[in-house]
């Protein structure tokens, strides 16, 4: 049931019970102040609740004394106790008006349910009252000033002039100091809040990387990365484009059933020891792999981020994923191999491998497994990690609990210290730069920039379901690549939800599958476009070979436009 049914019926029960409740006193028996308590709720125009927003009350025209501010909750909800004179009510005209940054106030509006009244002991009479407010967005200052420091952000990164951590958190820190600089004195400049800001970072995500990290961190010393290595050469028989294609589409079904950024912590480190092997830059391997992480991870609803939102929103299943979208990412993978081995040619062609059963002889002698009995203990209690992937969404556990889960367990089993893997093993740079652009694209949220983007979607659909797939498809691939898909998803979602059930023919649900196509897909544009992306260069920097952000958009952004325009073609002439 929607959220405002679901509220609705509960002041509906409540008054029920106020009105059937027998009087203790008599009405009128004493002096005792008459209590109003109001119920409300202040959401925007796509349904999704408004925090933070002032609400003021108003009776007979005059300000409401209150003991604190009212404001609304996360969930844009807000509840508020009045003490008037006795004898106000019920006759009395009791307004309330709501203002919030980067949003139209409303002006007064009347509470004209007022239900009837109880009597306490003190023989104070009892009220309740309702009221729901929409919010319209405003072009306030902030919106622009919030753009403004996202574009620079990302120029910032984009040229290089800064390292993308550090412009994360510039970003971040003046879209805060603005707030409580100008933002104090003028609202319209209140970008967001601490308190919002500190709601913006995605905990399941920060954590999720944290545990995962140590996981591969310990696993990295049973010398099974190495090993892997040379399985996947003497598999390729040391073919070095076999080789590329294989590592493709091992990451691609790895992804498809742990989620990519998973995928990607424990393939990277077999990825370096392979173009090491090889005397090649691991950049021609890696980012054929994280490309493909991407694509697999669109196919199944715990591959990538995205797919969680939206199955857990549009309540779809494991299979509602897997039925729809396998087929297209398998063509998407196939083509994005082609073009990733053509690319990559002259990297390939120059590998060191004059003697391939000599080279493969070396690789078993050096690559062996150096500590089977932490091996042991690390595959299995991975195993366990991998289940409660799979069945996360049953037990109502984030992905997050599942990693930490598994990275305690190897902790505490394996006698590895903890400082050891915080110090040596944790990528915080990444973390913190994941941090960063969660508060910026928060900021860019809270005053409607992406709203903006959303309802323009919705207005140029015009009732078409062809227009509705395609722009949805190619608005959610071209942001998720300049924003994080996974804030963008979240945006998107009510969005799609309207269009869902107001154009003829998306009842089925195919505007879901554009959703979550485009944003997956389009996260492989550029380095920052999608988790895995970002945890990839993390790791590749830290190892000695660093990816700049024009060099990755580069390579990736044309494939990432091919295997689009395959989803495309597949949702307009497959799906429908």
């Amino acid at each position: 049931m929607p959220r405002p049914a679901v509220f609705h019926l509960m002041l509906a029960v409540l008054a029920m019970a106020l009105v059937q409740a027998p009087p203790v006193l008599a009405k009128g028996a004493t002096g005792a102040p008459d209590i109003l308590t109001v119920y409300g709720n202040v959401a925007n125009v796509h349904e999704k609740g408004v925090n933070g927003a002032a609400v003021t009350f108003f009776v007979n025209g005059k300000p409401a004394a209150l003991p604190a501010e009212v404001t609304t909750s996360s969930e844009g909800t807000f509840e508020a106790r009045l003490t008037l004179p006795p004898g106000t009510l019920p006759g009395a005209r009791v307004d309330v008006s709501v203002e919030r940054s980067s949003y139209k106030p409303t002006g007064r509006q009347r509470i004209s349910r007022i239900f009837s009244d109880t009597i306490d002991q003190a023989g104070s009479h009892h009220y309740l009252g309702q009221a729901s407010f929409t919010l319209e967005r405003a072009a306030s200052p902030a919106l622009w000033i919030a753009t403004a420091v996202l574009l620079a952000v990302y120029v910032l990164i984009a040229f290089e002039l800064m390292h993308r951590t550090l412009a994360a958190l510039f970003g971040a820190s003046m879209m805060l100091f603005v707030s409580y600089s100008l933002g104090t004195f003028d609202h319209a400049f209140r970008i967001l809040t601490f308190d919002d800001a500190m709601r913006a970072i995605d905990g399941n995500v920060i954590f999720l990387l944290m545990a995962m990290m140590i996981i591969v961190g310990i696993m990295k010393k049973t010398g099974v990365f190495q090993w892997m290595a040379y399985r996947a050469f003497r598999l390729a028989r040391g073919n070095i484009y076999a080789l590329a294609a294989i590592l493709m589409f091992v990451t691609a079904v790895v992804s498809a059933f742990l989620d990519n950024v998973t995928t990607m912590l424990l393939i990277i480190p077999v990825t370096v020891e392979i173009a090491l092997a090889l005397k090649i830059g691991p950049i021609a391997l890696l980012l054929p792999e994280v490309f493909a992480s991407n694509v697999g991870g669109t196919a199944t609803l715990i591959g990538d981020p995205p797919n969680i939102l939206i199955g857990s929103y549009a309540k779809l299943t494991f299979l509602d994923f897997l039925g729809h979208l396998t087929t297209v990412n398998a063509i998407g993978l196939a083509v994005s191999t082609l073009f990733f081995v053509l690319w990559f040619r002259k990297d390939y062609h120059a590998a060191k491998v004059e003697d391939v059963p000599a080279m493969t002889a070396r690789l078993r002698d050096e690559y062996r497994i150096t500590d089977h009995r932490l091996l042991a203990k690390s595959l299995v209690i991975l195993a366990i990690t991998v289940t409660l992937f799979v069945f996360h969404g049953k037990l109502e556990m984030e992905p997050s609990i599942a990693a930490m889960v598994g990275a305690a367990l190897l902790l505490i089993t394996s006698g590895v210290h903890i400082v050891e893997m915080l110090e040596k093993e944790i990528e915080w740079p990444t973390l913190i730069f994941f941090m960063m652009l969660f508060v910026v694209v928060a900021g860019a949220e809270q005053t409607g920039l992406i709203q903006v983007i959303a309802d323009w979607v919705r207005e140029m659909s015009h009732g078409s379901l062809v227009v509705a797939i395609v722009m949805v498809l190619w608005v959610s691939a071209l942001l998720s690549a300049i924003i994080d898909n996974i804030p963008f998803t979240a945006t998107m979602l009510p969005i799609v939800a309207y269009l869902t059930t107001a154009i003829p023919g998306a009842q089925d649900g195919i505007l879901w599958w554009a959703l979550a196509l485009g944003a997956c897909l389009g996260g492989n544009g550029t380095l920052i476009g999608a988790s895995a992306n970002v945890v990839t260069a993390g790791m590749a920097e830290k190892a000695g070979h660093p990816i700049s952000f024009m060099q990755y958009l580069k390579i990736a952004f044309l494939p990432m436009l091919i295997t689009v325009t395959i989803a495309m073609l597949w949702l307009l002439f497959v799906q429908r």
